[in-house]
């Protein structure tokens, strides 16, 4: 099982980058308790930061909404996933306690202004890739909604043989392969564009994986994908 980026992806997007944490064999029923604690902290955190701030204009959300419309959607109606989060957090509402990884790839999207998403690994069917869906993708049930829909031809999704996990980059994920209390294997990918450096994107990475190992045990690594690097080994 693999995670490969497709070469159209980069021809849109040379400098992307995603960190990628595979953690295995982990518990994600502990006592969430410590962890949601800190969620809250740095809700309030960002908070303060985006007091009197237009979100839209700031250095780590802008891009996003760049990318967005080079792919054809627009960031005021599908808002990537970290302004989403800073939306919420700064109208005054926190974010829902959904389970130890969920809570802990949202307090590392928030404290660096980056998009955090994840999967179970034991849901996932062959390799996921990160490419532009086609005319014919077939349709998917996102997390919250009723009934599926179909990718629009040419958005960025990632996807696996079955259908897209994720739309619009990370929009939104499926509800098939969800992270819940039940996960033993998972991987949660951190994506940069610039101006955010190399540097402090493996800052993020190395600070979740090292959270997930504290909180849910198993065994964590981590790698890098890139233009020059366009595969993960997820096994």
């Amino acid at each position: 099982m693999k995670l490969l980026v497709t070469p159209e992806i980069f021809d849109l997007f040379p400098e992307a980058v995603l960190g990628v944490v595979i953690a295995r064999g982990i518990d994600n029923a502990g006592d969430p308790g410590a962890v949601f604690a800190a969620l809250r902290r740095q809700e309030d955190l960002v908070r303060e930061a985006f007091a009197g701030v237009s979100i839209p204009d700031h250095p780590r959300i802008a891009p996003w909404r760049e990318a967005y419309r080079r792919f054809g959607a627009k960031p005021k109606d599908y808002p990537s996933s970290i302004e989403n989060l800073v939306r919420r957090v700064a109208k005054g509402h926190p974010l829902p306690h959904v389970n130890t990884l969920v809570d802990l790839y949202n307090t590392v999207s928030l404290r660096y202004l980056l998009p955090a998403g994840g999967e179970d690994l034991d849901w996932i069917k062959g390799d996921v890739l990160l490419t532009r869906a086609r005319e014919d993708e077939p349709p998917v049930r996102l997390l919250g909604e009723p009934e599926e829909r179909a990718p629009r031809p040419g958005e960025v999704i990632y996807t696996d043989r079955v259908s897209a996990i994720c739309r619009r980059w990370n929009w939104k994920e499926a509800d098939r392969t969800k992270l819940t209390l039940a996960t033993r294997n998972a991987v949660l990918v951190l994506e940069r564009l610039p101006p955010m450096t190399q540097a402090q994107l493996n800052d993020a990475v190395e600070e979740l994986a090292h959270l997930v190992f504290t909180h849910c045990g198993g065994d964590v690594r981590t790698v890098l994908v890139d233009r020059g690097h366009p595969e993960a080994d997820l096994t």
